[in-house]
């Protein structure tokens, strides 16, 4: 009885078998176009050791009228929380200015969206105050800790199997971002950190996300395609970035608030992250989305255009590799037509200063002492505008002849070639000019092209050192324009 019981068992898994082996199945090796550069991507992420996510985010600005800087990193912060990353890999510099600052209307909160919630909660100060400089990020990304001044002491020490992100936010000009403690980080300068860093085998991968103004001109003509860094930055070489949730603007801030929310590309990115599964989403699907969004657009002249740089197979990467990804976004499906809230206004970043301290003037009650404080502040920000547009036009003028100076100071080189061919004519022109004339400080940055140019035409710092008295009597007594803290360069 009981052979026949196992016979009969036999022939039944027989029978399942042949079945099994009947029923077609998918060929593993024979896939659409698409569908293996999926798997190529997915293959690619999980190969070998699972290495470390790093993440540096950095606001390279202080005071309260820049308050969206450091709103866009708290913010960046909480993304790369949620996804996952331990705060001993997390790295933030912030002046650390904004939160209690007596202007700020709601004390101990940073917001970045008009009807967002705190994201300053939890956000650790690895670098603050005068600690947020050049020579500190330099460090933090080599993983030099014998480098660093101040702050937590913490580095990016990573391996060859890691990947990082980074994340800046501030002003620029072409071929430089703005720091809150002089000197400005330059281009070059930020190149060579990363060809160090690459040199060094101490990363897989290293994605640079720059909201700056010219941002473009950090990278175009400098970054390789073979260091396996992927950039993207806020605008092209040529043009401003823009400030959004602006008093006056559309969406605006909560009326309590005089300054700008957030940066149209930092928030963009960021919106995008809250929302989506970052595990199926990829770099490139994401710079699409933030591209459209932060354009300028036929009945909308208000925005920039978002490039990309370097390594650009990288961005077929998911951004679950570099930032993690909210589990309770798990079950949100990434289609190619997702599209993100657009603005109808937004604030040139330049200008944004000047739309806080109009706010703030606009509001004072009138013959106050406050509003008088208010006045003056407004009437030294355009002051000193005024006073580096009109020195370095006339220095232009002296140098290349009123018919030519204008084109000289102006002149765009080619997509693809760097602002300037000696950087160090460049450093040494910023300071021979701020010696004379004072402080270029966030707005001059826009005129870092002229200097260029005077470089690129073959003229030396000691010849701009001579002439800048005509132009510059003596240097302005408001506090842009004050050299005690140093030099931009």
């Amino acid at each position: 009885m009981a052979a026949r019981h196992r016979v009969a068992l036999l022939l039944l898994l027989s029978v399942c078998l042949c079945a099994a082996q009947a029923r077609p199945r998918p060929e593993p090796t024979i896939r659409l176009p698409s569908e293996r550069g999926e798997a190529a991507v997915a293959a690619a992420e999980e190969d070998g050791p699972v290495g470390t996510r790093w993440a540096v985010l950095i606001a390279g600005s202080n005071g309260y009228y820049n308050y969206r800087h450091q709103a866009d990193i708290c913010h960046a912060y909480q993304i790369m929380k949620k996804g996952g990353l331990k705060d001993e890999n997390i790295i933030v510099f912030m002046y650390d200015d904004i939160a209690n600052n007596p202007e700020n209307p709601r004390p101990s909160v940073i917001i970045n969206h008009p009807k967002g919630g705190d994201v300053y909660a939890g956000v650790p100060k690895d670098y603050t105050g005068s600690e947020v400089n050049v020579k500190n990020f330099f460090a933090v990304l080599l993983g030099n800790k014998t480098a660093v001044s101040g702050g937590s002491g913490k580095v990016v020490d990573s391996g060859p199997n890691d990947h990082i992100f980074v994340f800046y936010s501030d002003h620029g000009g072409p071929g430089v971002l703005g720091m809150p403690t002089y000197p400005y980080l330059y281009g070059d300068d930020l190149v060579d950190v990363l060809k160090k860093k690459h040199a060094a085998g101490t990363y897989k991968s290293l994605v640079f996300y720059l909201e700056a103004c010219e941002s473009g001109s950090i990278f175009e003509g400098l970054l390789p395609n073979d260091i396996n860094v992927y950039a993207t930055t806020a605008s092209n070489a040529e043009e401003s970035s823009w400030g959004t949730y602006c008093p006056g603007e559309y969406p605006s801030p909560p009326p309590e608030y005089d300054t700008c929310l957030g940066d149209l590309y930092s928030i963009s990115w960021m919106e995008d992250s809250d929302v989506h599964n970052l595990r199926t989403e990829s770099l490139k699907q994401q710079y699409k989305l933030v591209k459209e969004r932060t354009a300028p657009k036929d009945t909308n002249p208000y925005g920039s255009h978002v490039m990309q740089y370097g390594s650009l197979d990288l961005n077929a990467q998911h951004l679950f590799l570099y930032i993690g990804s909210d589990p309770a976004n798990d079950n949100a499906t990434f289609i190619e037509d997702n599209s993100l809230p657009s603005f109808s206004r937004a604030v040139n970043q330049r200008d944004a200063d000047l739309v806080y301290f109009w706010q703030k003037y606009r509001k004072m009650a009138e013959g106050s002492p406050e509003k008088n404080d208010a006045r003056k502040q407004l009437l030294e920000v355009m002051a000193h505008r005024s006073h580096v547009d009109n020195s370095i036009e006339l220095i232009g003028n002296l140098l290349f002849g009123s018919e030519d100076g204008t084109r000289v100071l102006k002149a765009i080189r080619a997509p693809g070639e760097p602002l300037v061919d000696d950087w160090s004519c460049l450093k040494s022109m910023v300071r021979a000019f701020e010696a004379q004339c004072g402080s270029l400080a966030q707005y001059g940055m826009k005129h870092m092209r002229s200097f260029a140019n005077i470089c690129n035409a073959g003229v030396r710092p000691e010849v701009v050192a001579k002439i800048a008295p005509q132009a510059c009597t003596s240097i302005p007594s408001n506090p842009w324009s004050s050299t005690h803290k140093g030099f931009s360069a």
